[in-house]
């Protein structure tokens, strides 16, 4: 049976990682941080670990653990993070398989605004009028303080944990304007926090239905919101479907 190491922090992560167990798999599981860990729980015949890792460090792992297949399951929008682990599986010549989050309808008009990149939302709100929410992730926050009186117009909406809080708020996200919050939210949710801060526009990434995007898109409609959607990098690998089948398969194949 194949060793896997997978590289979670995300839903699909978790969805992969618990699966794994199921199958009683020779699985580890990577998250970035403690909290990513602790939000994984204890799964069965699976070993958990966090703290982030250089192309170094996951080679190493690969070659002491004998790891046979790598799955990707990080953000899709971690695109640093993923070609480090595409790096480390073409020099430990490791199998690799990206796990896809589902794509998002095409827009069909009506209230929403895509762009490449946090920068070009970021560019395109200097020149509008109104509050702004922002749930696009704490390492994109600088990008908004290009924004004439950020501080009063926008409110961040981040993680719960002390390192997104202390980032936020070195950046002048500070007292109202800081929500520190787990998500995914509810259609419900969103549509409260909206009203609460009086937003004109509302800022997230195309995360998919793990991340909550037809809630936001549905929050922003009603609302009379308008939506800013930040796009996400095209890539290229298996939908989670496809990754759970592929585990079911490795599961079977005899020593």
């Amino acid at each position: 049976m194949k060793k896997i190491l997978v590289f979670a922090g995300t839903t699909e992560g978790r969805l992969i990682a618990k699966r794994a167990g199921e199958l009683c798999l020779d699985c580890y599981v990577s998250t970035a941080t403690e909290y990513g860990k602790e939000i994984l729980g204890h799964i069965e015949h699976v070993n958990r670990m966090s703290g982030r890792m250089e192309v170094s460090q996951m080679c190493a792992f690969i070659w002491d653990k004998k790891i046979e297949l790598v799955i990707d399951a990080t953000h899709p929008f971690a695109r640093e993070v993923t070609e480090n682990i595409q790096k480390a599986c073409r020099k430990a010549d490791c199998e690799y398989v990206r796990c896809l989050r589902e794509k998002e309808e095409e827009d069909s008009g009506g209230g929403m605004k895509v762009f490449a990149s946090v920068r070009e939302a970021a560019a395109f709100l200097k020149d509008t009028k109104g509050n702004i929410l922002l749930t696009t992730g704490t390492k994109e926050l600088k990008e908004y303080r290009r924004i004439p009186g950020f501080e009063k117009r926008c409110y961040a909406r981040v993680l719960s944990t002390v390192s997104s809080v202390k980032q936020a708020a070195e950046l002048g996200f500070e007292g109202k304007h800081l929500i520190a919050m787990q998500g995914p939210f509810s259609k419900e949710m969103n549509i409260a926090l909206l009203r609460q801060v009086k937003a004109a526009y509302f800022v997230t990434k195309e995360s998919g239905q793990a991340g909550g995007f037809q809630e936001k898109r549905q929050a922003a409609e009603e609302t009379g919101t308008e939506l800013v959607v930040i796009r996400r990098p095209r890539e290229e690998g298996k939908n989670l479907a496809e990754v759970l089948e592929y585990l079911a398969y490795l599961a079977k194949v005899p020593d």
